[in-house]
């Protein structure tokens, strides 16, 4: 293989972060030239001014420099044309498109969905999901995120996302951010407007948010979920009859008492309750002691009342709130805090215990 052969090579081997294919599988790669060490290639993207092409045009000369030999990078684009997105949205989608199958609820699929679950609002679930997904992706783990508390979305502005998704004919591309894909209400709302949905508009929201996203097959999609048992809940409990729950709560007794709903919600549509994390358990002082403002106990009585394991206590920490409002979750600004500690317990916890293994017993095998 010549020197020319191998840099075309390694181009054509970098994955389109969204789409989660090589561009040589994708047929991205319009054209390398290697001329007196300098490398000059034209990439097709869906969209060329995205975030997503400023991590291909890493990716691309990085994967260019390291073939040896090379003193520059040169990446250019274009986008690709209406019937390559056509076609690659048509694709993506697979032969069932027409059907509108939710390929994360087939039996072949190797996803675990998680809701972040609570009783009530405030517990903190948004930050959970946010700190939590990026805990996972930065396990090795392909992560997605649903901001389905279409009420009160958040993720967005939690994980630093500030644009909208790529479209792909009409295909969504959630937008990624610290390694995870991001969907949300928000990037389809007006700052000044109100979403004011009835159960019908939101199942078909949720419904095109499993169907008309392209999120490939992550190890993990968690769903932050709006506070209580309403529509979402129900609708979420048909779309994914295999998804799991994670119930948050916080120490006090009154939150306890609520959120043991969400637990039994999830009992009553056969949904797994992997366990209970509690939020703002303590709060460390300068002199280092524990302060416990909001009492103690909460998520020890209510993992005992589900009867399911406590998968960690999430501290108290200025630093947690000033990282959601700028989006740069704690567990990525301050991976060695007390709290990116806690969140990377709650993660061990889940990644310890795999999905509920679902008995059939009118299958035989004879």
């Amino acid at each position: 293989m010549s020197q020319a052969e191998a840099i075309r090579s390694a181009v054509e081997s970098v994955v389109e972060p969204e789409i989660n294919l090589t561009l040589g599988d994708l047929g991205f790669v319009r054209d390398v030239d290697f001329t007196n060490g300098v490398v000059t290639a034209m990439i097709a993207v869906p969209s060329p001014g995205s975030s997503a092409s400023a991590a291909v045009r890493s990716a691309v000369e990085t994967a260019a420099a390291d073939a040896g030999g090379v003193s520059a990078v040169n990446v250019a684009f274009e986008a690709i044309s209406e019937e390559e997105a056509a076609a690659l949205s048509s694709r993506l989608r697979g032969p069932n498109a027409a059907a509108r199958e939710i390929a994360l609820a087939s039996p072949g699929s190797g996803t675990r969905v998680i809701g972040i679950s609570s009783g009530k609002g405030g517990v903190g679930k948004s930050s959970l999901t946010a700190n939590l997904a990026v805990t996972l992706a930065r396990a090795g783990k392909r992560v997605g995120i649903i901001d389905a508390d279409v009420w009160g979305f958040s993720i967005p502005k939690m994980m630093g996302v500030e644009h909208p998704p790529n479209v792909l004919d009409d295909l969504l591309l959630p937008p990624i951010a610290y390694g995870v894909s991001v969907i949300s209400m928000d990037y389809f709302v007006q700052p000044d407007q109100a979403v004011v949905w009835r159960g019908p508009m939101l199942h078909k929201a949720l419904e095109q948010f499993l169907v008309d996203v392209h999120w490939g097959s992550p190890d993990y999609l968690l769903i932050d979920m709006p506070p209580g048992t309403g529509d979402v809940a129900i609708s979420i409990s048909q779309y994914l009859p295999r998804s799991e729950i994670v119930v948050v709560t916080t120490p006090q007794p009154t939150a306890q008492r609520v959120a043991v709903r969400a637990g039994l919600m999830a009992r009553k549509v056969n949904q797994d309750i992997i366990g209970v994390v509690e939020n703002m358990s303590w709060f460390t002082g300068d002199d280092g002691k524990r302060y416990e403002i909001f009492g103690s106990g909460g998520g020890e009585a209510l993992a005992a009342e589900l009867d399911v394991p406590m998968l960690g206590q999430i501290p108290l920490v200025p630093a947690l709130r000033e990282g959601a409002d700028h989006g740069r979750p704690i567990v990525v600004t301050e991976p060695e805090s007390e709290a990116a500690r806690a969140f990377g317990v709650v993660a061990d916890g889940i990644l310890a215990r795999g999905p509920r293994i679902r008995s059939h017993p009118e299958l035989v095998i004879s």
